[in-house]
């Protein structure tokens, strides 16, 4: 499950990529993370836009090319 390093997806990205690199490394199916980054932006729970902003800009992007 966490056998590699955090990557931003870019390929299945809809947006920067945070959601699906998310859902990559924990193996969860990438619909619920983005529901969940979802609910978390409407509840305000610990400022997860600026969090979002912050993976997205310091994670690196993965090189997996097909």
């Amino acid at each position: 499950m966490f056998d590699r390093p955090f990557t931003l997806d870019k390929r299945n990205a809809k947006f920067m990529g945070v959601c699906a690199g998310i859902a990559n490394y924990t193996g969860v199916d990438v619909t619920w993370v983005r529901i969940a980054w979802a609910a978390a932006i409407i509840l305000g729970v610990g400022s997860p836009l600026i969090i979002y902003f912050i993976i997205a800009f310091v994670a690196p992007a993965s090189t997996d090319v097909l």
